[in-house]
């Protein structure tokens, strides 16, 4: 059973926090977060020690793996500290999405994951659900032929002004880890962005890619679009087949080529997924078993690496909006 604390007490660390208590592979330990009230509650629903300090704790507590929760600016200008602060530690860290805000950041980050030898995972839960790991599946398979083309797209509401870039950089780590899990790396994007009625930011955008492999693909994503409605879509076709996957886990149906008989996979009612949560719950679980395997740090599922190869392309996107021109996207961790 590995020892597990959480860095940051806000609503999605309290959830990791909740789910590593659910888990027999963890112990929850303690948690930090640099606000005492946070840090309090949190100690008092969860009933394990309180810090105000994160390498106060990994002293203390010595654990085996840590949750970095943080939040900040866009969402993940401060996921780099602490992240260094567990790896420096020993520990295995599992960091919130964006791995960073900052490109700089994520390749220290990657790099002293690499160092340590320490497993290092991104919570881009959104490929950790039954139905995204058949989609997978058919791919790995060859069901879906020669790649051709991806189509994707994600939607919720999200009133929140804050850089001009808040929503390509906070939303769309979930959609081009999703695109680059079925289809590989993106090599190239064009990025065009609008503004709804009273929005300051860019918050509707729409990204053109080009694989690594040929295929192309398309991305639409959007804080503007009320919630209540499905929030994701992606579609990926090949000279075999192709496959539609409905949000994260409610549906999958393969298409194959010159075969009217189509296969569908529908969200079981009973021991199905529940809820968004049960995302978070698939991919902690995950990281907790290919530590707990010795599963070497560079085989890691949803990993460090993976979430500092969607930033790029998210910033060269940004390159793209500011500039009207393709931007082509650097390689390797």
């Amino acid at each position: 059973m590995l020892r597990v604390c959480v860095i940051g007490m806000g609503p999605i660390g309290n959830r990791h926090a909740r789910l590593y208590k659910e888990d027999a592979l963890a112990e929850l330990v303690g948690v930090c977060d640099i606000r005492k009230d946070r840090a309090d509650a949190a100690s008092a629903a969860l009933g394990v020690p309180a810090f105000y300090d994160a390498p106060a704790m990994l002293a203390a507590l010595r654990p085996d793996l840590c949750s970095v929760a943080t939040g900040g600016y866009e969402y993940g200008s401060d996921h780099c500290l602490p992240t260094l602060q567990a790896l420096d530690a020993g520990c295995h860290v599992l960091c919130e999405k964006p791995i960073s805000n900052d490109i700089a950041e994520a390749e220290r980050m990657v790099a002293k994951a690499r160092e340590k030898n320490r497993c290092f995972g991104i919570d881009l839960n959104h490929r950790f659900t039954p139905a995204a790991l058949l989609a997978k599946r058919w791919v790995d398979e060859g069901r879906l032929g020669h790649l051709l083309f991806v189509n994707m797209s994600m939607w919720i509401k999200n009133p929140t002004e804050s850089s001009p870039y808040f929503q390509l950089k906070a939303l769309h780590p979930h959609t081009v880890d999703v695109m680059r899990y079925f289809c590989g790396d993106i090599v190239a994007v064009q990025c065009f962005a609008t503004r709804a009625p009273g929005r300051r930011i860019w918050s509707t955008a729409t990204f053109n890619m080009r694989f690594a492999n040929g295929a192309v693909g398309t991305l639409t994503g959007s804080y503007d679009i009320e919630r209540g409605h499905p929030m994701e879509r992606c579609e990926v076709a090949g000279t075999g087949g192709r496959f539609v996957l409905e949000d994260m886990w409610r549906e999958v149906t393969l298409y194959p080529a010159g075969n009217p008989e189509k296969t569908v996979y529908t969200n079981p009612v009973f021991g199905g997924m529940r809820d968004f949560e049960d995302t978070f719950r698939n991919r902690i679980h995950r990281f907790l078993e290919q530590v707990t395997a010795g599963t070497p740090p560079s085989d890691i599922d949803g990993s460090g690496a993976a979430g500092l190869a969607a930033q790029r392309v998210l910033a060269a996107a940004i390159e793209s909006l500011d500039t009207e021109t393709v931007v082509r996207i650097p390689q390797g961790a």
